[in-house]
């Protein structure tokens, strides 16, 4: 029998197991098996958020009750439901404490629950073996989080990693679905005159044709936008590199709308016809790529509105750069651009059903598994999540991002390192 031996050196790059097994043909003869596990009681924080305009929190008074029934302590801050309407009275007649402060749940919690990257003071508060679970914000995030977060001995799991089998991002298809509907809403409102938009409705009268809606991207944030486009009467052009996706999304749509390949061509001629853009063009677990150059938002008619959904994965418009709820837009090139990065923070009350529902049998299995590292072991969704593990950076994304070395998580569960 052949052995194999792999040395870890900090400059190079690991396969991981299943990428040996595809590009060499091996196989393990090990299978996984099924142990009982005795479950364990966690103790779950969930700090109110201090990020701007951050109206969200991860857990819904229900969720939490569901938590507490199943031996878990929740910690929730004082007020930190209060922007989506959930008061500190419902958490606790759930069974969680409420504590006065953030100090008071980042001191007792084993794990973290919030939904923005943590703030440089959040990120001081923060427990040495304590698990971070939160979004990353890829557009706009530094290599200091993830050189303090393996500093603190802090294992980071990330909203926009946490993958299922079949492929899809369970917490970011929600927010999209979510974000998808909110931007042609959005677009709707900036088109009118007393938003300094052109006048349009976006549906179009009897014998006043409707406003013309091209989408970048085929993604769910575009499926969405498409949906509520074509409810509110839209002419919609959809662009995409991937023909695949766009005939997906044209077959779901039931052909309602029209694709266009993402060349240079199409493109030209989509941006400059549009009266709405929504930027929507992602590869989950990576920086947006920028298809709509300067050049071509000059050359949009003056009024026209862009959303660039994906602003807080870096934007797929040139001239895109992050905005806020209370100070949304801006105007460049007679084009107004809407880019807040937490658009579903607008619709709180939704986002955070959306948010506990997903979350919370995470969090759940976690318990049910005994503990972090059994649960990684058997959940593969939590280990795609996670980002930094036992002082580790474990994705090649981010690696190849700050070029800074990465092991795979795999590799690192296995060895016991």
């Amino acid at each position: 029998m052949h052995s194999f031996t792999f040395t870890l050196d900090s400059s190079m790059e690991i396969l991981n197991p299943s990428d040996i097994q595809s590009q060499y043909g091996l196989k393990t003869l090990e299978k996984l098996s099924r142990t009982e596990s005795k479950g364990s009681s966690l103790v779950i924080g969930f700090p109110k958020e201090v990020s701007a305009d951050e109206n969200r929190v991860c857990i819904t008074p229900g969720g939490a009750s569901v938590l507490v029934a199943n031996g878990h302590q929740v910690l929730i801050e004082t007020g930190a439901g209060a922007d989506a309407h959930f008061p500190d009275q419902e958490y606790a007649e759930a069974g969680a404490q409420v504590c006065n402060t953030a100090q008071e749940v980042f001191k007792k919690a084993e794990i973290i629950s919030k939904v923005a990257p943590p703030t440089q003071t959040e990120r001081e508060l923060l427990q040495p073996g304590q698990i971070l679970i939160s979004a990353i914000h890829l557009g706009n995030v530094t290599i200091d989080l993830f050189k303090e977060l393996i500093a603190r001995n802090v294992t980071g799991i990330g909203f926009e990693f946490i993958q299922s089998a079949d492929g899809s991002y369970p917490i970011v298809r929600m927010m999209h679905e979510i974000t998808g509907s909110m931007a042609v809403q959005i677009a709707a409102r900036h088109l009118e005159t007393n938003q300094n938009g052109p006048g349009l409705i976006i549906g179009g009268i009897s014998g006043v044709p409707p406003a013309t809606v091209t989408i970048l991207g085929s993604g769910i944030i575009a499926e969405y936008a498409a949906r509520t486009a074509l409810g509110y009467g839209a002419q919609i052009f959809v662009l995409d590199t991937d023909l695949s996706s766009l005939r997906r999304l044209e077959n779901a749509l039931d052909r309602r709308i029209i694709t266009a390949v993402a060349n240079q061509q199409y493109l030209n001629a989509a941006v400059k016809s549009a009266d709405v853009i929504i930027g929507a063009a992602l590869t989950e677990g990576h920086r947006a790529p920028c298809w709509v150059t300067e050049t071509m938002v000059a050359s949009m008619r003056a009024g026209s509105v862009i959303v660039d959904t994906v602003i807080d994965q870096g934007g797929c418009v040139s001239t895109s750069r992050p905005t806020t709820h209370s100070s949304p837009v801006f105007t460049e090139h007679g084009v107004i651009h809407y880019c807040v990065p937490n658009m579903p923070s607008n619709v709180a009350r939704t986002a955070t059903f959306a948010l506990n529902n997903v979350l919370v049998p995470y969090l759940m299995s976690i318990g049910d598994a005994g503990g972090l590292e059994p649960a990684l072991w058997q959940n593969p969704d939590l280990r795609n999540g996670t980002y930094i593990y036992r002082r580790t950076l474990t994705k090649k994304s981010l690696s190849t991002q700050f070029d800074v070395p990465y092991r795979e998580i795999d590799m690192l569960l296995a060895s016991r390192m």
